[in-house]
């Protein structure tokens, strides 16, 4: 059994589909605490927030003066949690995208101790996308392949925001020194994951095209990850040579 799990959920603007995604989280798990992290979302997400967390100890609210992108929200999220000693940390979509149904998959892959990373993968198969656009799919498609073709992590969906995190994961890794945003995040964390020596496991999930809000993708999350992929690529590709040298003198 798992104690002390937190699932992240990070907000702007989220007001309309909040309330559906928490309800449906506490439904399927109702074992579980949630922090809202809201970057002053100015439709109210954040007060309506303060209300819920007033009336069920389970909720809880980390207000951020400024919208800053996904990826600093996480961190943010991340540190409140190691600092109130959770033992598995999820990252969650507000915005109704991630079933809460397929949470219970990530968690019972956790327990089983499967991996330090548990990702819920649309690569992997059993995985599934529903009601996206062409260009989505291949945007989200055509970014792993480049990932992997780069770096070669041998993750089928590192672009995925649907995870739960060991805690020794979060504690291993350098939060302070991560500036990604986006789909350049969840990279950046699946590399920092692998390259400290911690396991990654993939379980198929439902990923749910939003019905509620906006999006948002940008294309300068999209160039950042262009840009920043390469990098890692090269960087980790030097290291393999390094080492192979090293075993051949």
């Amino acid at each position: 059994m798992l104690s002390k799990i937190l699932v992240v959920i990070p907000t702007f603007n989220e007001r309309l589909a909040l309330p559906v995604t928490l309800a449906g989280l506490f439904e399927q798990q109702p074992e579980v605490d949630v922090l809202i992290v809201d970057d002053s979302s100015p439709d109210g997400t954040g007060e309506w927030a303060d209300e819920q967390a007033g009336l069920d100890p389970r909720i809880n609210v980390l207000h951020r003066s400024e919208k800053s992108g996904l990826g600093m929200a996480y961190i943010a999220g991340f540190e409140w949690a190691l600092d109130r000693d959770y033992e598995i940390i999820c990252e969650f979509d507000a915005d109704g995208s991630h079933r809460s149904l397929d949470l219970g998959q990530l968690l019972g892959a956790a327990a089983e101790g499967r991996g330090d990373l548990i990702i819920g993968s649309r690569w992997v198969p059993g995985g599934e996308i529903v009601d996206w656009p062409k260009s989505r799919y291949f945007l989200s498609r055509g970014a792993n392949v480049y990932v992997n073709a780069v770096v070669g992590l041998g993750v089928k969906d590192a672009t995925a925001g649907f995870r739960a995190y060991n805690r020794a994961v979060l504690e291993a890794l350098d939060l302070t020194d991560v500036q990604s945003q986006g789909y350049c995040f969840q990279i950046d964390m699946t590399y920092r994951t692998v390259e400290a020596g911690f396991r990654v496991a993939e379980v198929p999930i439902v990923f749910v095209e939003r019905e509620l809000g906006e999006s948002k993708m940008s294309g300068s999350i999209i160039t950042e990850a262009f840009t920043k992929v390469a990098g890692w690529g090269l960087s980790r590709r030097r290291s393999q040579l390094r080492r192979l040298l090293t075993r051949s003198n």
